[in-house]
C-alpha cells in the first residue's frame, strides 16, 4: 500500500544539519537525566528473534542488547495493527481511546504526546522513519525526516552524529522493515528456506518457508542496524546513560498473526538496555506498549499526565520479577477487514471475545493472492484438503464467540477450553475483567461498521466506505479511566 511509506520529511526551525546550531543557546538538563533510542520495527514476532529461541535467523546484536538489558517474554501490544499500534504507543493509550482505532486513520489533534513532554522538559526529540501517524504528532518532534533506504533506517547514525550534544536526545526510530514486499540488501542476511522452522499454524511447503526466508532477511536488517546505532553511541561515549529499546508494532505478516490476538500476533518483542537495566536478565512480568510512555517519562524525570491509561514499569526494568499488572488487555478492529475482537491476559489464560463470530477472521497477509505466497499455498492446501486442524483457522465461519487457552499448556493457543466445565469460573471472572475494562474505558460495539476493504482474494471493494470507530458513542477519546489493571 503506497500510503504507508509515503510521509513528509520535515524539520521544525532548522534542517538536520543545522539542529546543533538552533539548539546551542539552550540550557543545559540535569546531567542524570538519560537519553532514548525507541527502534520500533514493522511485523515483527518475538519468535523471530535468536535471543527469544530461534535457531536459525542471525540477529547477533539484538541477542547482545539483551545480554546488556533486560528481555521481556510477557510484553503484549494493545493492537495487532500498525497505525493504531503507533498511536497507542505515542500517546500511552488503548486504540478506542485514541480515535485512531483503525488502520490508516490519522491521530486526532488534542492528544498529549509523551515526545513532545520531553522536549518541553528540555530534551532534543526525533522521529525518522516510519511515521503512520499523521501529522498531528509533528509537534512533538524538533526534528522529523522520512529515512532513508528500503528499512527507512540509513540517516539513522547520522541524525546522532548531528544532534546538540548539550541537549539529552529522545529519538523515534520506525522502521520499515520487516514489512513486505521484500527488498534485499547487503545489511540483511539471506537464509536456505529448507532449513527454516515452519510454525505449525502455517502449512509446510516451499512457498511458505521461501516467503519466511525473505522475511527473516529483513528481520537481520533491523539487527544491522541496531548494531549501527550501538556502535554509535558507544563512540560518542553516551551508551551507558542510553536506554535503547526494541520492539514492533504487530505480529509477523502471515496468516493467523498480524491483527490477530493469538501471541502470534499480539505479542511483541521488548528488549530495553540502559542505565537501570538489570544486565542479561529475563522478565515475565505482564507489560503492554501502552505503559512505555508512562515508563520513559519516569526514567526522564518528567511527570505522567492524567491521559496515560498505561504504567511505569521502570522497576521491573531494576527487578526483574517485579509485578506492575495483572491484567494485559487488547483489540481488534478494522484492517482491511472488518472485526471487533477484545482480549484479557491474566495469570496463565488468555480470554478472547468476538462480537462478529458469524465473519470469516481474515487480514491481508491472509488473503489468497499472490503477493502473500504463504496465504496463497494455504488457501491451495485447504482446497486440497491437506490442511491440519490447527492450520484452518482462517477458514473456520463460524467462530466461536468467546476462546479461553492456557497458554502455559497450550503456547499456540490451539485448544480452546471455553466449554470445558472445569474452566467455568474462569471464564466467568474474565468475562467479568473484560466488561469492566470495556465499560470503564468506553469500548463499544460500532452500529455502523467499517466494511470489508477487498475480498479474500484481495479483490477491492467498490463500496468500501469508512465507518464509526469503536468508542465513539462514549466519547472514549475524552476517558482516561485505564479500566482494571491489579486484581483487589
Amino acid at each position: 500500500m503506497k500510503n504507508r511509506r509515503d510521509f513528509l520529511k520535515t524539520t521544525f526551525g532548522a534542517g538536520l544539519g543545522l539542529a546543533a546550531t538552533a539548539f546551542g543557546a539552550a540550557s543545559p538538563p540535569p546531567k542524570k537525566r538519560p537519553n532514548f533510542i525507541f527502534f520500533i520495527t514493522d511485523d515483527i514476532s518475538p519468535e523471530d528473534l535468536g535471543c527469544y529461541g530461534n535457531r536459525v535467523i542471525k540477529t547477533p546484536n539484538i541477542d547482545a542488547l539483551a545480554k546488556k538489558g533486560v528481555r521481556f517474554t510477557n510484553s503484549y501490544l494493545s493492537i495487532s495493527s500498525c497505525s493504531p499500534t503507533r498511536c497507542s504507543i505515542i500517546t500511552g493509550r488503548y486504540p478506542h481511546n485514541t480515535g485512531a482505532a483503525e488502520l490508516h486513520t490519522p491521530l486526532p489533534g488534542g492528544h498529549v504526546l509523551f515526545p513532545k513532554l520531553l522536549k518541553d522538559a528540555g530534551y532534543y526529540t526525533v522521529m525518522s522513519g516510519k511515521n503512520h501517524m499523521g501529522t498531528k504528532v509533528f509537534p512533538a518532534f524538533d526534528t522529523i525526516s522520512r529515512g532513508k533506504g528500503p528499512g527507512m533506517e540509513e540517516d539513522w547514525v547520522e541524525i546522532l552524529q548531528n544532534r546538540p550534544k548539550n541537549k539529552p536526545f529522545f529519538c523515534w526510530f520506525g522502521s520499515y522493515d520487516a514489512h513486505r514486499k521484500w527488498t534485499k540488501t547487503k545489511e540483511g542476511t539471506d537464509y536456505d528456506p529448507e532449513k527454516i522452522k515452519v510454525p505449525p499454524y502455517l502449512y509446510d511447503g516451499p512457498r511458505t518457508r521461501q516467503d519466511l526466508a525473505d522475511y527473516y532477511h529483513e528481520v537481520s536488517r533491523t539487527d544491522y542496524y541496531l548494531g549501527q546505532l550501538y556502535q554509535e553511541l558507544v563512540k560518542q561515549g553516551v551508551a551507558d546513560n542510553t536506554y535503547l529499546i526494541y520492539c514492533s508494532d504487530n505480529g509477523r505478516p502471515f496468516p493467523r498473526c498480524k491483527t490477530r490476538l493469538y501471541d502470534s500476533g499480539i505479542k511483541t518483542p521488548l528488549i530495553i538496555a540502559g542505565p537501570k537495566a538489570k544486565k542479561g536478565s529475563i522478565s515475565n512480568s505482564l507489560v503492554s506498549v501502552i505503559d512505555l510512555s508512562a515508563t520513559i517519562l519516569e526514567l526522564a524525570q518528567v511527570t505522567k499526565p492524567a491521559s496515560i491509561q498505561g504504567v511505569s514499569f521502570a522497576k521491573v526494568l531494576n527487578k526483574p520479577s517485579a509485578k506492575v499488572r495483572d491484567y494485559v488487555f487488547a483489540e481488534h478492529n478494522w484492517h482491511v477487514f472488518q472485526a471487533h475482537e477484545r482480549m484479557v491476559r491474566w495469570d496463565k489464560w488468555l480470554y478472547i471475545r468476538n462480537a462478529w463470530p458469524q465473519r470469516q477472521n481474515l487480514c491481508v497477509e491472509g488473503a489468497n493472492t499472490d503477493f502473500m505466497p504463504a496465504a496463497s499455498e494455504l488457501w491451495q492446501a485447504e482446497a486440497e484438503g491437506k490442511l491440519k486442524p490447527q492450520q484452518r483457522d482462517i477458514f473456520m465461519v463460524p467462530r466461536p464467540a468467546e476462546e479461553l487457552y492456557n497458554v502455559a499448556k497450550d503456547p499456540h493457543q490451539f485448544n480452546n477450553v471455553a466449554d470445558d466445565p472445569k474452566n467455568k469460573k474462569i471464564l466467568e471472572k474474565l468475562r467479568a475483567v473484560l466488561n469492566q475494562w470495556s465499560k470503564e474505558t468506553g469500548d463499544t460495539i460500532p452500529e455502523n461498521p467499517t466494511n470489508d476493504r477487498q475480498d479474500a482474494n484481495g479483490k477491492e471493494n467498490p463500496n468500501h466506505k469508512r465507518g464509526t470507530m469503536p468508542g465513539t458513542e462514549t466519547g472514549a477519546t475524552k476517558i482516561n479511566n485505564p479500566g482494571p489493571i491489579r486484581e483487589i
